[in-house]
């Protein structure tokens, strides 16, 4: 339940009843908000506003003014490349690990690709004004500093996955992205269609049945309709090609955090 909300010096001020809950996991949660100086954090926590955003939620499109920073706890947003005939592709992934509206931050103002809401948990997500961060970006300090080995992380990420694309077969970039959506959420449910998988990695669904088939029958995951728990993390790893490990190898070793 959030309180009036008015604008000042900058920054946007609010009282916000939920910020007990925020300031005992948040911080911890989010790799970005955990680097924040207790003063920033302190200043970012009276603008942060958890917002339930479901499945399949559109964040913003392509060309789209970006307005709002959002930082996923329990949330996954994939961002997207829309052709001109409606296909998408999947260019990334971004979970508790980072941030939606990147572009904003440092002064691209529009987005280039769609996010949408892969995973959703309630109040997983908290949003907050451009400004806000932009404002604690500009300053020297550790946030900054995370913020560019962050975009290193995610440069690497989006060239590896397009390798990966081009050069996999279906059944090891299936495992992978399975092992990089359980990275992101933290969790071994995924409440997943084949269709939004399929449309993900830019292949036909019969592809993703055949291949999440040959996964289940291994023991791997256990697939119903709408949902996906993987069962056998280690199996996966081994199935799924290099790519999972050099995204994850990355993120390690920029950001001390383990996904893939």
């Amino acid at each position: 339940m959030t309180g009036i909300v008015a604008a000042g010096a900058g920054y946007l001020t609010q009282t916000n009843l939920t910020q007990p809950i925020l300031q005992s996991g948040m911080q911890e949660q989010n790799r970005l908000l955990a680097e924040l100086s207790q003063h920033d954090y302190t200043e970012l926590l009276d603008c942060l506003t958890p917002v339930d955003l479901p499945l399949g939620h559109i964040i913003f499109e392509p060309g789209e003014r970006i307005e709002k920073i959002y930082f996923p706890i329990q949330t996954m947003v994939s961002l997207v490349s829309v052709m001109r005939d409606g296909a998408t592709t999947e260019i990334s992934l971004v979970g508790k690990e980072g941030l939606i509206g990147l572009p904003a931050i440092l002064g691209g103002l529009y987005s280039t690709n769609q996010a949408i809401v892969q995973i959703y948990s309630p109040s997983g997500i908290y949003e907050t004004d451009v400004e806000v961060v932009r404002q604690a970006f500009l300053r020297p300090g550790p946030f900054q500093d995370v913020i560019f080995r962050y975009i290193q992380a995610r440069l690497m990420h989006v060239s590896q996955i397009a390798a990966c694309n081009r050069r996999h077969m279906v059944e090891e970039r299936l495992a992978r992205w399975l092992l990089s959506a359980q990275d992101s959420i933290g969790s071994d449910d995924l409440p997943l269609t084949q269709e939004f998988i399929a449309n993900m990695l830019g292949i036909r669904r019969s592809g993703v049945t055949v291949a999440a088939g040959a996964l289940q029958k291994a023991g791997m995951i256990r697939y119903s309709r709408g949902k996906i728990k993987i069962l056998d993390r280690a199996a996966l790893k081994e199935t799924t090609c290099e790519c999972y490990q050099l995204i994850r190898s990355e993120f390690k070793r920029l950001l001390e955090i383990d996904r893939g």
